[in-house]
């Protein structure tokens, strides 16, 4: 995505994607919109896109299996279950179930255009090219590259700890790899800032920043965004 349209024009198809997957109650419709996504995806490197694959497939199946079991409407019951104090009866109908899936199909849209956003797109120039909200941008952006820097850390912390026969296994020697892994962002954070404050950041005035015009990719990216929003907005 990157290598054919510039960031800002492929942030906004992905802004696009995210509010159609919010707006639209088709099934369908929003399984399409998921595959393309999801192909997309699947043409990163599988190491850093696994753990966002992972972690919008538990997301999505929970979500698809509470869903019915939380929420009481329709007429066509599939399983009767017990009274529960609270909740009242535990069943699943037809219409709930359907529901569920036009949700999880929602939250899976919604996850994968962030996971594109953070191994597709190329922050630094997002940033460059960002007129409207330029500080939100940078913050999101930072906040969006924290992500593989914490997995790196992870990996290197458990390779020194293998080089001294520390084996690290199972969920509970994974989580003592939390407090140094804040640590470690913590001091990055200060670094970060240090830099940014040497840099002159947060002055008054701003270096002039060549943008070049779009390209017919671009404003063919600009244009089925708009198509998407309105689409979705009036019919689907």
């Amino acid at each position: 995505m990157e290598q054919l349209v510039r960031p800002s024009a492929a942030l906004a198809l992905l802004g696009a994607c995210v509010v159609a997957a919010l707006v639209m109650a088709h099934p369908l419709a929003l399984a399409l919109l998921a595959v393309i996504l999801l192909v997309l995806l699947l043409r990163t490197p599988w190491r850093r896109a696994r753990l966002f694959l992972l972690g919008i497939a538990v997301s999505s199946f929970g979500l698809f299996v509470i869903w019915p079991l939380t929420e009481h409407k329709g007429s066509h019951p599939l399983w009767n279950g017990p009274i529960v104090p609270v909740l009242g009866s535990i069943d699943v109908t037809r219409e709930e179930l359907a529901a569920g899936a036009v949700q999880t199909l929602r939250l899976a849209t919604v996850a994968l255009a962030f996971a594109l956003w953070a191994l597709m797109l190329d922050h630094d120039r997002l940033v460059r090219e960002a007129r409207l909200a330029r500080r939100s941008v940078l913050t999101v952006a930072l906040a969006t590259r924290l992500i593989p820097t914490l997995e790196r850390d992870a990996v290197g912390f458990v390779e020194a700890l293998r080089g001294r026969g520390v084996e690290v296994e199972g969920l509970r020697g994974r989580s003592r790899l939390l407090a140094p892994l804040v640590a470690s962002s913590l001091e990055r954070a200060l670094t970060l800032a240090e830099s940014m404050e040497a840099r002159g950041y947060g002055r008054p005035g701003r270096a002039p920043v060549l943008r070049a015009r779009f390209n017919w990719r671009e404003r063919a990216a600009l244009a089925f965004s708009l198509l998407l929003l309105v689409s979705s907005l009036l019919w689907l």
